[in-house]
């Protein structure tokens, strides 16, 4: 019984390591005129993703635009009196839009995202968005590449992350 048990879990560990392997070969970008489409899928993190391929690929800026599922989207409003990002977060949405831009900030990739998420309910919510993990399907971006690196900075009195434009 010991020996099947082990051989079970055996079965089961290859199989996760294997699945997890192939999602990883799994082409996520291609080169376009343009700059590039990325198609990403169930379980990656939309912004770990699109931050390595501004780091791997040397995006000087960029913007994109995109729609499909998320798992979950964590959209913030931001709280002027306060200074920080109000978060809820949505589960199993389709999203109709997403829309944002890639600049640098202290020498890493800087997002700046914005969406429009549905429910079953046919029901609306968008904003800024903190977080968002693909859900079943995929999501689809087109970025649009700048030659002109830009930085983002934080001003003030709004403490704010603000593309800069020199």
């Amino acid at each position: 019984m010991k020996k099947i048990l082990f051989l079970l879990t055996a079965c089961l560990l290859f199989t996760q390591s294997y699945a997890q392997e192939k999602k990883s070969e799994v082409k996520r970008f291609i080169k376009t005129s343009t700059g590039y489409l990325m198609v990403l899928r169930e379980g990656d993190d939309v912004f770990k993703v699109i931050t390595q391929l501004a780091k791997t690929e040397n995006i000087p800026s960029a913007n994109f635009y995109g729609m499909g599922f998320a798992g979950s989207v964590t959209f913030g409003f931001y709280d002027f009196n306060k200074k920080v990002f109000n978060p809820k977060e949505f589960k199993r949405v389709e999203m109709g839009s997403v829309t944002g831009s890639i600049a640098w900030s202290k020498e890493q990739p800087s997002l700046h995202i914005h969406g429009i998420a549905t429910d079953e309910e046919f029901k609306a919510y968008g904003g800024h968005v903190l977080a968002m993990v693909v859900g079943t399907g995929s999501l689809e971006i087109t970025i649009t590449v700048h030659q002109q690196k830009l930085e983002r900075k934080v001003e003030q009195p709004l403490n704010a992350n603000v593309l800069q434009l020199e």
